[in-house]
């Protein structure tokens, strides 16, 4: 039988074609062609791939965006029981405006492995190497966070980096990072190339802090995990938020006090991330179309190994089973 470990190249394509999907429709100001061209190409692979597979969650569905369903079935049912987060496009927006970072990535575990915080609403999130775990807490202030992630990687504050998504919500943490001079990057889309940007070394992102979803919380996880660094989630608690917001995430058995980290939110020590990318950003270069096909950049790590690979693939799109359609 297939193992988990094994299907790292197979995963890849899945994120390959999900990028090339919704690259076809990159500046073209349609987010639903993006999403849905992407989840047609990411479905068609992963269907033919070895595994006996469930979609347990997937971004998508709050926006009544084209997605894959709640507890889909996926593979071909011959290979080993796994579930699957998937995005087929973080950074949809982004990707339909003509902007950076938007990236396909999926995380993939054993059954049973991985847990996804109810998508209502958001997560404070926060994202670094392993030179801080157990060092930091969301209940920490911005400032003690910011102060104890540079201590531990001996960086002046002036050589510190943050990066974190440019959102109304976050105007207070804005103010007060610039305030302590810290570097910022401010992305339109993509909290999941974020957080894992801050664990690939020679970077030159140190922290990813700020709010997010949780679909896409699991998937970083699942890639900070492997890399030897630490994330931390919980419930972000907005003036905007509805009055039973937190009564409805308590029925949903969430401890809204609670920082659910990396080892809660991908559970064990096997587990497959890969991601590839959409349009050019912090982790990834994007999609790039040739006369008969086109070039995708991925990224792909793994445990129990900790193996990291980049890759460069050259794809062939004529009489491709996924890709001959676009010629």
């Amino acid at each position: 039988m297939t193992s988990l470990r094994s299907l790292s190249p197979t995963l890849t394509r899945i994120t390959i074609a999900g990028a090339v999907g919704a690259s076809l429709h990159i500046g073209k100001g349609d987010p639903d062609k993006v999403d849905q061209t992407a989840l047609d190409f990411s479905r068609a692979v992963l269907n033919q791939t070895e595994v006996d597979g469930e979609v347990i969650c997937c971004e998508g569905p709050k926006d009544n965006a084209p997605a894959f369903s709640h507890r889909e079935k996926v593979g071909t049912g011959s290979g080993p029981k796994v579930e699957f987060v998937i995005d087929q496009v973080d950074g949809t927006t982004a990707t339909s405006k003509g902007k950076k970072d938007a990236i396909s990535a999926l995380a993939c575990a054993p059954a049973g492995c991985l847990q996804v915080l109810p998508d209502d609403g958001y997560y404070f999130k926060i994202a670094t190497d392993g030179k801080s775990k157990g060092k930091i807490s969301p209940d920490m202030s911005i400032e003690e966070i910011v102060r104890t992630v540079a201590k531990n990687k001996d960086l002046e504050l002036s050589n510190f980096t943050v990066i974190m998504l440019e959102r109304e919500r976050h105007k207070e943490l804005l103010a007060t990072l610039r305030k302590m001079g810290v570097r910022i990057i401010l992305i339109t889309d993509g909290d999941i190339a974020g957080s894992i940007v801050t664990c690939l070394s020679n970077s030159g992102v140190d922290l990813l802090i700020g709010a997010g979803a949780g679909a896409e919380a699991t998937i970083a996880a699942t890639a900070v995990k492997c890399l030897g660094g630490t994330m931390m989630v919980k419930v972000w608690k907005d003036k905007k938020d509805d009055a039973n917001r937190m009564k409805r995430l308590q029925a949903a058995g969430v401890d809204i006090d609670k920082a659910y980290t990396e080892d809660e939110l991908a559970r064990g020590n096997e587990m497959i991330f890969a991601a590839s990318g959409i349009t050019k950003g912090e982790m990834l270069d994007g999609v790039r179309f040739t006369p008969n096909g086109a070039i995708v950049k991925s990224i792909c790590t793994r445990l129990p190994s900790g193996t990291l690979e980049w890759s460069k693939t050259i794809l062939k799109f004529r009489g491709h089973p996924v890709y001959s359609q676009i010629t």
